[in-house]
């Protein structure tokens, strides 16, 4: 054990082997999201948790966390160039995003350890001060400048496997600040201490990990999915976002989504849903008074259907001038009276440089606004709230990024029965970036215990139920066209963290940081 501990003292003390394991770290941590699900990835919570505390001032602490943050947000956010290399000349600002993302988000690690640096305690319990400091910062990533709620640490567990049961009693970021300080407990296994100590704080981090899959394999054991009497139609017509913009496609595009929706099936579904940005179109232009497209989409519905369609759309405002909007917009089929709008839902959301340009004006002169080809923002919608259908269940709807944001969806009375969420993750290809946005879509599931309808035009389109897991057969991942004809999963009771939110959270990251609070200063008292 000396000779271990006196090896591992030199590569944590030496400059270019601790920039060498803190990368290897955020690697290793952003390994254990999907697609790869590594979970011996945990392993990296304590070697930060080390490195930091083997810096040589708070400064060098912050280093190492950020260095550990651009190492796993570059491993889980590559996927972004995707989205630069669909117009050929936005190519060469791929490599400028895919860095500048993981080093603007990195800064979040980087204040976690320079904290843990600054207050962490002696002896074992700093593996929950650690464990309290970067959950607080994981929080704040998902919040601040109106967040980037990414692969928190907590969504490394497969949404629908049992360890992932324990989010509907604390949310996604309840679940990190366990993960991490059960992987953090086996730290002080490699450092000076009482042998008796250290494996005690070892032996409560396994109990932790065995806690959260015996639990959940409990929660998840002999349940049903309940049906309900609504037939949902998803329909995923596989659009690449290369060929989408085309003239040529424009026909062929709206020709898929209609022969889709006018498929017949086993029986006539009640709900049909497209994905976000369905049509290379505005609502206004496709559904202009004359438009020949507006009439096929009415053809292809049977009397008493709603589609639920995404669509860009612009709306004059009291000043006259135009807002436009990223809607998804309820259509009801009235029989002889044709469509009528039945509700529409504008995005609330927005996706920073996708949907709006910060400091819009600033940008806009120093000629920002012509590089990301974005000739107006889109306008934010009201805060989330469920849409009323004429034919269906109340909804809460989620258009693409606003399905990484946990508490968009109420309880209580105002509690829907279901979550629908429309995306375009074409933008980013058979990457791993769909894959990862299904399992952070999924935890909605579990944190509400609703089922998610989720569209997209290619790619993973799915019906998942109120545990987070999709249902078997009831999914199209990316290159597949076709539709999903489900009934959807009746909704499961209101679970803690739809009723309480992140207030459970906060009561435990209280509690870790209990090690704090200097006791014997108010004995003394």
């Amino acid at each position: 054990m000396t000779a271990v501990l006196d090896r591992l003292g030199a590569l944590l003390a030496g400059r270019w082997s601790r920039i060498g394991l803190a990368l290897a770290a955020g690697v290793l941590a952003a390994l254990v999201h999907p697609p790869f699900g590594f979970l011996p990835g945990l392993i990296a919570y304590p070697l930060l948790m080390l490195l930091a505390e083997r810096s040589g001032s708070v400064r060098g602490a912050f280093w190492v966390g950020w260095l550990a943050g651009f190492g796993y947000f570059l491993v889980g956010c590559w996927w972004v160039a995707e989205a630069f290399l669909v117009n050929p000349a936005q190519a060469w600002m791929a490599p400028i995003a895919v860095s500048l993302l993981p080093a603007g988000v990195g800064l979040f690690w980087g204040c976690a350890t320079a904290l843990y640096r600054r207050f962490a305690p002696q002896g074992l319990t700093r593996v929950l001060v650690f464990a309290a400091m970067f959950a607080l910062l994981e929080w704040l990533r998902g919040h601040v400048l109106t967040g980037f709620p990414w692969n928190p640490a907590g969504a490394g567990w497969r949404a629908g496997s049992a360890a992932s049961q324990f989010a509907s009693v604390v949310g996604v970021y309840g679940l990190g600040l366990v993960t991490v300080a059960a992987a953090a407990a086996f730290g002080p296994l490699v450092t000076p201490g009482p042998l008796k100590g250290r494996l005690g704080v070892a032996l409560a981090g396994t109990a932790v990990f065995a806690a959260l899959i015996l639990g959940g394999s409990i929660r998840l054991a002999g349940i049903e999915v309940r049906e309900t009497t609504t037939l949902i139609r998803i329909v995923q017509p596989d659009i690449d976002q290369e060929s989408k913009w085309t003239p040529e496609a424009y026909r062929s595009i709206v020709d898929r989504y209609v022969n889709l929706t006018a498929r017949s099936g086993a029986a006539q579904p009640d709900l049909i849903v497209w994905p976000e940005g369905a049509l290379p179109a505005s609502f206004n232009t496709v559904f202009a008074p004359g438009s020949p497209d507006g009439a096929a989409i009415s053809r292809a519905l049977q009397p008493g259907q709603t589609l639920l369609a995404g669509f860009g759309r612009g709306e004059r405002d009291e000043d006259g001038r135009t807002r436009y909007y990223n809607s998804l917009i309820a259509l009801h089929d009235e029989g002889g009276e044709g469509l009528r709008i039945a509700a529409i839902y504008d995005k609330h959301r927005l996706v920073p440089f996708g949907e709006y340009l910060p400091l819009g004006g600033l940008m806009s002169a120093m000629g920002i606004r012509s590089l990301v080809h974005m000739p107006a923002d889109f306008s934010p919608g009201p805060t989330p709230a469920p849409m009323e259908l004429p034919n269906g269940p109340r909804v809460q709807p989620l258009i693409c990024y606003e399905s990484l944001y946990p508490g968009f969806t109420p309880a209580g009375r105002g509690r829907p029965e279901w979550i629908v969420n429309v995306s375009n993750d074409a933008w980013f290809g058979a990457t791993s970036g769909p894959l990862q946005h299904l399992n952070l879509a999924s935890y909605r599931a579990i944190e509400t215990g609703l089922p998610v309808v989720r569209a997209t035009p290619t790619g993973v389109s799915a019906m998942i139920d109120p545990w987070g897991r999709v249902i078997q057969d009831q999914r199209l991942d990316s290159g597949e066209s076709g539709v999903i004809d489900a009934r959807l999963p009746a909704p499961i009771g209101t679970t803690v963290y739809g009723r309480f939110g992140d207030v459970v959270f906060w009561l435990m990251l209280l509690l870790t940081l209990t090690p704090l609070i200097p006791i014997r200063r108010f004995i003394r008292a």
